[in-house]
């Protein structure tokens, strides 16, 4: 066999007490000086600094490893030399013990000894360092090496090497644990706690959107600190959004395939830390300074008005396949928290494309993501969380997805987080995984539905009409029957993964050719529209129906029901040069262009975009909290809702199914279903939203009293077709305005 190498019949036959050479000191459980660890507590997990029974300060280390026959706590000096303590305590599963002298800033890890028999599902291997999967912080990088594999890769029969196991040890190769100090207050801190109807999120990557932003000093671009500077909040208050949701935070590392081509996990959906803000964000350093810089991030977001959202990844970990690095979990209790295939245990059952899924069935792996989320919300102070892969998170014993789940269940009666906002990505790429509309109170959702339809209706593509309706008004046939409100529906026209808003109007295809894979990578149904140029166009035409196209749908987004939510850059133009899978772009394709603000077109858009947030703002029949019922709240007054077509009729049946590429939406401000916080009926301006996609302008005739409201005439507030979004002049009902070619128009009545 190769050195290092070994089958599992011969490895059941090691004795525990040796690892590659390296002693474990004296008998199990002395310490290097000469004292034995400490019986500690198995409460709480993961390590905490605390004085112990004799005043002396130090650590309880407390690992759950189900299965498990032995683990050694591996320290680290400043040197790097590794010295190993083996726990001796356990119960029920957990593995625990307080060593005196142990202080922040401590570097650790675990080595697990068990069974190797990967036809059961049992992978340990005990010359693999392990993160501890409560560690609060993290540090040290990640190389792709063969030997930070449990199982042997380059095994010569390669259908069986996950059943060999490789002995050689990973230290060199992988981060490690740190010990963190619990001596925070926040007591100064106050949570803006924006009502979900009174939301606008912004999406954002924390290292991008600093990166280039000239006003933020150098050594802080592209971390926490440059997120908290005045000048990259002063971005976000004068654009008026409320909360910023963070594309993944937890420490996170780069797949073996992206190293080997130079290229990193940018986007960071490669969890190894549900409890440890990424180092690489950090200005302070990675020995427990990115958990306060972190912390004071989150103040100065709160202190301006801003809350913070996590998009959060429980849905699998960075361990991989079956050849994957062994990390974590795999390591600690492979068959504990992965879900293995009944009929082939050897493998996982991959719901995430990424290799692995936790088993979220298991007490274990419940406790362990809401222990997260509750750290997450109670000591880092952040206001809610974005699902990535949600699906997955509820998948029953059967495999299919349940809204019954365990998981669901706990998150949602837990006094602590029922009170944050959860959104789910209610889908996964496993069978029966597209779940939009599924997900209980209290959860919100990503409506992929919603951009869907309002990208083909801006490009001519004439969704049924229905449907553009059911969009507009909240989609109360995904978020109504269950008692959900309209800010159940997270709307967005881009994310992250995607063209952005510039992009999907100026490419037809996908051009991912720098990301390494052949242009293979990232979805083909972009719904985009070039306009007659492939990239950018220097026809004056083509880039003016653009920058209409962008007005159109920041204002449709931003007019519509339910949860808006902005991506980074958009607006004023970011661009990705086609890209619609940047994951692996840490560098100018990804990261915000500032200089784009110094263009008058592109601040235009930005501050387009800002008067359309405060106009949601100052207006609550733009965002109500409940959906419309069509018809008047009181006898002989207006409905809330009303439709009509260019001809200034109210739609028929006959309407709602003829296609169609103009539509008028009239919103009566004296017919809400709110009220106040006395208990008064709340009262607004109505408004009249009419749509254009088609290409020739249309002459809209304008609802007459008594549909005007109480007004006798109408304002125009937005109009897409003028350069700046208007607005532009007075008009009586019975008017026909003309609405231009692939144009939207608010007005609003006036009496």
């Amino acid at each position: 066999m190769a050195s290092g190498q070994e089958s599992a019949a011969a490895v059941r036959a090691h004795a525990p007490t040796a690892v590659n050479g390296h002693r474990v000191y004296g008998h199990p459980g002395e310490r290097p000086d000469g004292e034995p660890p400490w019986p500690g507590s198995r409460l709480p997990l993961g390590a905490r600094f605390h004085p112990g029974p004799d005043g002396r300060p130090g650590t309880n280390f407390a690992l759950w490893a189900g299965g498990a026959e032995a683990v050694d706590l591996c320290l680290f000096d400043e040197d790097g030399r590794e010295s190993r303590l083996r726990l001796t305590e356990q119960d029920a599963h957990t593995w625990h013990g307080f060593v005196p002298g142990v202080m922040p800033g401590t570097r650790y890890g675990y080595r697990v000894h068990g069974r190797w028999d990967p036809w059961t599902g049992a992978r340990w291997n005990p010359a693999k360092l392990l993160l501890d999967p409560y560690a609060r912080a993290i540090d040290g990088g990640y190389t792709a090496h063969d030997a930070v594999c449990s199982a042997a890769r380059n095994w010569p029969e390669a259908e069986v090497a996950d059943t060999v196991r490789d002995n050689r040890d990973s230290a060199p190769y992988v981060p490690r644990a740190v010990v963190v100090r619990d001596d925070d207050d926040w007591s100064d801190d106050h949570r803006p706690k924006t009502p979900w109807a009174e939301t606008v999120l912004y999406e954002l990557h924390v290292r991008g959107f600093t990166r280039r932003h000239p006003d933020v000093p150098p050594e802080l671009r592209g971390t926490y600190a440059g997120l908290a500077h005045p000048a990259a909040i002063a971005h976000l208050t004068g654009l008026g959004v409320t909360a910023v949701e963070l594309l993944p935070v937890h420490h996170h590392v780069s797949e073996d395939h992206l190293q080997a081509r130079g290229l990193v996990n940018y986007w960071g959906y490669n969890t190894v830390g549900y409890f440890a803000p990424h180092a690489g964000y950090s200005a302070a350093g990675s020995r427990g300074g990115q958990v306060g810089e972190f912390k004071r991030m989150v103040r100065a977001l709160h202190a301006a008005g801003i809350e913070v959202i996590l998009d959060v990844v429980y849905n699998h970990t960075a361990d991989g396949a079956e050849l994957g690095p062994a990390l974590l979990l795999r390591g600690i209790d492979n068959a504990g928290y992965y879900r293995l295939p009944p009929n082939r245990p050897r493998g996982y059952a991959d719901y995430t494309g990424c290799g692995n899924s936790l088993d979220t069935r298991r007490p274990q792996v419940v406790r362990l993501i809401t222990d997260s989320l509750r750290y997450w919300v109670h000591e880092m102070g952040v206001d809610g969380f974005r699902f990535d892969l949600a699906a997955t998170l509820a998948r029953g014993a059967d495999g299919g997805v349940t809204m019954e789940h365990p998981l669901l269940s706990a998150v949602s009666q837990d006094p602590l987080l029922s009170r944050v906002k959860l959104i789910a990505e209610p889908w996964d790429v496993g069978p029966g995984g597209y779940q939009v509309g599924g997900f209980p109170p209290p959860w919100a959702e990503w409506n992929d539905r919603y951009r869907d339809t309002v990208r083909d209706f801006w490009r001519g593509a004439r969704p049924d009409v229905r449907e553009l309706g059911y969009r507009l008004s909240g989609s109360s046939d995904l978020y109504q029957r269950d008692g959900r409100r309209p800010y159940a529906s997270v709307n967005y026209v881009t994310a992250h993964d995607g063209f952005t808003l510039r992009d999907l109007v100026s490419y037809d295809r996908k051009h991912n050719e720098a990301n390494g894979e052949a242009n293979r990578d990232g979805t083909d149904d972009n719904r985009s529209w070039n306009h007659g140029a492939e990239g950018e166009s220097a026809d004056p035409a083509v880039t003016a129906l653009r920058r209409r196209q962008l007005r159109n749908l920041t204002a449709t987004l931003l007019l519509s029901a339910g949860v808006p939510m902005i991506t980074a850059g958009d607006e004023f133009g970011r661009t990705q040069g086609g890209n619609n899978n940047a994951y692996c772009q840490d560098n100018e394709v990804s990261w915000l262009d500032w200089s784009l603000l110094d263009d008058p077109a592109w601040r235009s858009l930005y501050e387009f975009t800002a008067r359309l947030v405060r106009l949601r703002r100052d207006h609550p029949v733009l965002r109500q909290r409940a959906f419309f019922s069509g018809r008047a709240t009181a006898p002989g007054g207006l409905p809330d809702l009303a439709w009509f077509t260019p001809l200034g009729k109210e739609m028929t049946e006959a309407d709602w199914f003829a296609p169609t590429a103009a539509v008028g939406m009239l919103l009566a401000g004296t017919a809400m279903s709110e009220r106040d916080a006395r208990g008064r009926p709340l009262l607004d301006d109505s408004f009249l939203l009419l749509l254009n996609a088609g290409p020739e302008p249309v002459p809209f005739v304008l609802p007459g009293t008594p549909r005007a409201g109480d007004g006798t005439g109408y304002e125009t507030v937005v109009d897409t077709a003028a350069a700046d979004g208007g607005p532009a002049g007075r008009h009586l009902p019975g008017d026909p305005v003309p609405l231009g070619a692939r144009a939207l128009r608010l007005l609003r009545t006036v009496p």
